[in-house]
């Protein structure tokens, strides 16, 4: 959707929410002291860990991990994009989303912040396609064509299919022309205006909350392009959707696997067949963003690609693609037809008993991944072995840290027949695993709390930032645990001016420090109803026990430097400073 939607407007949004409020709205809260609770929506549980604090506009919870402010709990509970959420969180206070004038050469001319017609528009004209397919006669050989490949008449309706006309203006009798030129449904030239689509079976594209965002249309004869699909427009970017997405939705929330097919056919065929958990790309490679995406609903997703070249080649990339997105728990399958063979004509040809077979036994990304790189290599020899760490090394280095990076290595380790250390040194892990060591053995020894319930204190209480640039001088010229983190917070405080901690948080959305934030913002939540001045001097209090602590362990270091005589200029000036 074209034009960014201004910081300034979604700390607004933040602001007016009442993030209990909001929630108890889709669960129903209940009052616990400071705090309100509920069973977690996010993981199964008996017992409420799931805590919602009003004053500092965070969810958080115990059990399963999961915490945001508002926007993040409509994305994880809706399953919304972030510009979704923020569409939601608008309607919710009852105001249109404000967006910045877009820098694309493309120029709506219905305002982006009042796109209802736009929507409705598309509404009116997938209905009118569906109307035709009925009554028009000319839609005979489309319906004809819809027997052929044994579709019913309520798979027809789940999907909305409908005809349009082989007529230049059908939809402009009917219509308005501005609108049908914004939603891409006339196309212009040398000044004229006329159907994009004509004498074609059509799909309408839905997005997950069900609006029409565009059409898919395939021709009934040898005519070219065999399909056709909108253009970008102001609501659509066939990046961003799958086909499907929705109707599958609508028979199941959270099904156990999703499969990724690459027709419109292919989806609607399976459906007929009882799969309901089919979708299809919208004639683009699978992306990072959409596996992210299809992730939100199910932790499994089998990619299903031609048995041909071309198919393994795209499998291949489809591979590469999910590697940053493989996080524990999260499972794909690469899933090759025979050739010459798709998902429509495969079931229809073995039946459904056979296909499903085929599905839950398809190959694991882990072992495509492995038998891709070493088909070439001969494994038996040092040369082949080597060579395939060497390619297999700039993909694992993709994986998120977890334990299916760590069994990639290890898979790694006995094909390559290398020790792990050697492998460990050829992944140019070490200093990876000398800082995970040094983090382990500061977490054994009890870590610094201080640091982190001072620096919790600061991101929780914003307000905080002014004592720290008035009353604490000097501390930032002293070395203690987290001090670049507090920077950070300082500065983006200063920045921003956030209103509370919700609005604070969303400035790290998307950053490497998002997950670090979010940690401390759950951090210590029982201090919500201690007083003003009592947090004040807890936080002040806090930087003093730092900088003190700080000092004292530089003055060892230098301490201990000086007596093996090994202390340059600079550090003798600081000894001489501090013991006076």
């Amino acid at each position: 959707m074209s034009g960014l939607i201004p910081r300034h407007f979604i700390d607004d949004i933040l602001v007016r929410i009442d993030i209990v409020e909001l929630i108890n709205s889709h669960i129903p809260l209940k009052k616990t002291g400071s705090n309100y609770t509920a069973l977690c929506p996010f993981h199964n549980e008996k017992s409420p860990s799931f805590t919602v604090n009003c004053k500092k506009q965070f969810f958080h919870c115990f059990g399963c991990g999961v915490g945001g402010n508002a926007i993040s709990f409509l994305m994880d509970y809706l399953h919304l994009e972030f510009v979704e959420a923020i569409e939601e969180l608008a309607a919710f206070v009852g105001v249109d989303v404000l967006r910045e004038p877009s820098n694309s050469s493309y120029i709506p001319s219905v305002k982006p912040d009042n796109l209802k017609a736009l929507y409705e528009l598309l509404e009116m004209v997938a209905r009118f396609y569906a109307k035709q397919l009925k009554s028009n006669t000319e839609a005979q050989k489309a319906i004809e064509y819809l027997k052929l490949r044994g579709l019913t008449g309520y798979v027809a309706r789940d999907f909305l299919l409908g005809y349009a006309a082989d007529s230049w203006n059908e939809l402009s009798k009917v219509f308005d022309k501005k609108l049908l030129l914004e939603a891409g449904l006339l196309t212009q030239k040398d000044g004229r205006s006329y159907d994009r689509f004509r004498g074609r079976l059509m799909f309408p594209i839905r997005d997950k909350r069900g609006r029409i965002l565009a059409f898919g249309a395939r021709v009934l004869d040898d005519s070219l392009p065999k399909y056709l699909n909108s253009p970008e427009t102001i609501v659509f970017s066939k990046g961003n959707e799958v086909y499907g997405l929705y109707e599958l939705l609508q028979k199941n929330s959270k099904p156990e696997r999703i499969l990724i097919v690459e027709g419109y056919m292919d989806v609607i065929a399976l459906a007929q067949f009882g799969i309901y958990y089919a979708v299809a790309t919208l004639g683009t490679a699978t992306s990072k963003k959409l596996l992210e995406v299809l992730f939100r609903y199910s932790s499994e997703l089998v990619l299903c690609f031609d048995g041909d070249k071309a198919g393994e080649k795209a499998a291949w990339r489809a591979v590469e693609t999910a590697m940053p997105v493989l996080k524990d728990g999260r499972q794909i399958k690469i899933m090759l037809l025979p050739q010459g063979e798709d998902p429509d004509s495969l079931i229809r040809e073995e039946g459904l008993e056979f296909f499903l077979k085929r599905i839950i036994s398809t190959q694991a990304l882990s072992n495509y991944f492995f038998e891709y790189l070493a088909k070439s290599l001969d494994l038996t020899t040092m040369e082949g072995r080597s060579y395939l760490v060497t390619i297999a090394k700039p993909h694992l280095q993709q994986l998120p840290e977890g334990i299916f990076k760590r069994m990639m290595e290890d898979q790694l380790q006995k094909l390559s027949e290398l020790s792990e250390q050697q492998l460990l040194e050829s992944l140019e892990n070490s200093k990876k695993l000398a800082t995970l060591k040094t983090n382990k053995d500061r977490r054994s020894k009890g870590g610094n709390k201080i640091a982190r319930s001072t620096i919790a204190l600061l991101l929780q209480n914003p307000r905080l930032a002014e004592i720290l640039v008035k009353k604490i001088p000097h501390w930032e010229k002293i070395e203690f645990p987290g001090l670049s983190v507090l920077k950070n917070i300082l500065r983006t405080v200063i920045h921003y001016k956030p209103a509370n901690m919700g609005v604070l948080i969303e400035c790290y959305r998307g950053t490497n420090e998002e997950k670090m934030i979010n940690k401390l913002a759950a951090y210590e939540l029982e201090l919500s109803t201690t007083p003003k001045d009592v947090i004040e001097k807890m936080f002040t209090d806090g930087m003093n026990n730092l900088i003190k602590q700080a000092k004292k362990s530089l003055l060892n270091d230098l301490l201990f430097k000086e007596n093996n005589n090994s202390l340059n200029k600079e550090e003798k000036q600081t000894l001489i400073k501090m013991l006076k």
